[in-house]
Parts: C-alpha cells; structure tokens; sequence
C-alpha cells in the first residue's frame, strides 16, 4: 500500500487513540459510560440466566425480604425483583434503541432537507415539526392506545413520533451551518449536486451532534417508556417493566417500600448515566467545550 493510501487510515486511528486517551480521563463521561454498561450487561445477562423466571409467580413466596434466594426479595405474587429487574433492562434498551433509530432516521432526513432545499421545503418541514411540538408523548400515546389498545408497540410509535421534530430540528441547524461552509461552496461550484453535498460534506460533519442527542433521547425514551406503562399504556403483563413494578408497588409503598426502591433505582441510574456519557461525549467531540468549563 503507498503512504497516499495509508494517510487517512494513519489519520482516523491518531484520531481515536486522542479520543479515548481524553475520554479516560473525562470523569462524567467514564461514570456515565460505567452506569450505561452495567445497565447493558443486566440486560445480555437476562437473555441467558436469571436467578429466577421473571414471570413466574409463587404465591408461598409473596413479599418475602432479600436473602439468599431472593437477593431483592419477591413482590406482591411471589416473583423475583431480582429477576424482573434484569428481565426489565432488556424492555428499556430495546425501547430506547428503537425510538432513537425511528426519531433519528425520520428526523435528520427531513432536517437534511429542509436545509439542503430551503424555500417552501424548508417552511413546510418545520411548520409540520411546530405542529408535533403541539402533541406531548403522553397525549400521542393515549390517541394511539385509544384506537389500537395499549401495548409496547405503541408505546415506541409514541415515543418515536415525539422524537422526530427533535432530530428535525437539531440537524437542520447544524445542517446549515455546514451549507455556510467554504468547501461545501467549492463543492458547489465544482458541480456537485445538493443530494451528493449532503451525503458526502454535510452528513459526516453533523454525526457527531446526532450522536450526542441520540445518547440524551435514549435516556429520555428510557424515562417516558418507564412513565407509560406505569399510566397502564406501555408494556402489558406478563412482560417485565421497569414502569410496571413501580405502578404495582405503589399499593405497599408504606407496608414495603424497598419495592419500589428497586425499580425506582434502576430508571434513575440507567438515566443518569445516559445524561452524564452523553455531556461527556458532548465535551470530548467538542473539545472547544471542554475548555470553556
């Protein structure tokens, strides 16, 4: 291979070594990156092993204390916490993944448009992102349950609506900054047309600030599917729910509250984290951020 050839691979792998050796020593991003895996792995291990069936119910073993065979200790029908806890990762990163993948593709399309065509393109794309604006995530999921039932499905339909002005929006601004740029005008001038100066300059110089939102949109998807099925509309028994358990708590929140404890735990760290990894991604893809605090 010739040194030509070799220079931008050269290049990218200078550039991630320089990102993870700042990365190792960003503080939010390396706690926010430790929650979010231990998260992920709760959920790859449930797939494979559980200390107990997550939907399996024992009514001898109902609201027994931690011990050694409950560590958490078993709900009001005789299930593992433990067990749903680890079952109910898996809801959540599944939820979360597909929101963000339909917000994203849906949304930055239609941002990349409206940058790229301008005129009336533009103002129809952002008077139709106004519009979802005007619908809250829980109001479009009580529309959609109303007509098709509540379940997960529409839970994530919801959720994903709610996100797709979010990326619209987001894209565009930074899709026109890039269009203001004086290789995106040589470009131009070059004869390049706008759907190629989109894919080829505008697209790769805004993946980092969707990767940054993508992050934050997980953690918020995370918290509305959590309140969704704790209203009843997102994921239906007997399918784990991080939401679920704490609705079910609620009626021994004074009786036993470490049930709701658990649940409560587990949304509010996985959130955390998600928030904190993605502040930090935000800082380390921008190191103008960095120095600034």
């Amino acid at each position: 291979m010739s040194a030509d050839a070799q220079a931008p691979t050269l290049a990218a792998d200078a550039a991630a070594q320089s990102f993870w050796q700042r990365a190792r020593h960003h503080r939010a991003f390396m706690i926010g990156s430790t929650l979010s895996a231990v998260m992920i792995l709760a959920a790859l291990l449930s797939l494979v092993w559980t200390p107990h069936s997550p939907t399996e119910i024992v009514v001898t073993n109902r609201l027994q204390a931690p011990s050694l065979t409950h560590w958490l200790g078993t709900d009001q029908f005789g299930r593992d916490i433990l067990s749903m806890l680890m079952a109910g990762a898996q809801t959540s990163i599944m939820v979360g993944v597909v929101v963000v993948s339909l917000g994203a593709s849906v949304g930055v399309s239609l941002g990349l448009l409206a940058a790229a065509r301008r005129g009336w393109v533009e103002d129809l794309v952002m008077r139709l992102n106004d519009l979802s604006f005007a619908f809250p995530v829980l109001l479009i999921a009580i529309l959609i349950t109303a007509g098709w039932g509540p379940g997960i499905l529409n839970a994530i339909i919801a959720i994903g609506i709610y996100f797709i002005p979010v990326f619209a929006r987001l894209s565009r601004g930074a899709a026109q900054a890039v269009w203001a740029r004086e290789f995106v005008l040589a470009a131009r001038a070059a004869g390049k047309g706008r759907f190629r100066i989109t894919v080829e300059h505008v697209l790769p110089n805004i993946v980092s600030v969707i990767v940054v939102q993508a992050t934050i949109s997980f953690a918020i998807a995370i918290l509305a599917e959590a309140a969704l099925s704790y209203l009843g509309v997102g994921s239906q028994p007997p399918e784990p729910s991080w939401g679920r358990m704490l609705s079910e708590s609620q009626t021994f929140i004074f009786f036993k509250p470490v049930m709701a404890l658990w649940p409560g735990l587990a949304i509010a760290i996985s959130v955390l984290g998600l928030n904190l990894m993605g502040d930090g991604l935000r800082d380390l893809l921008d190191p103008r951020l960095a120095r600034q605090r």
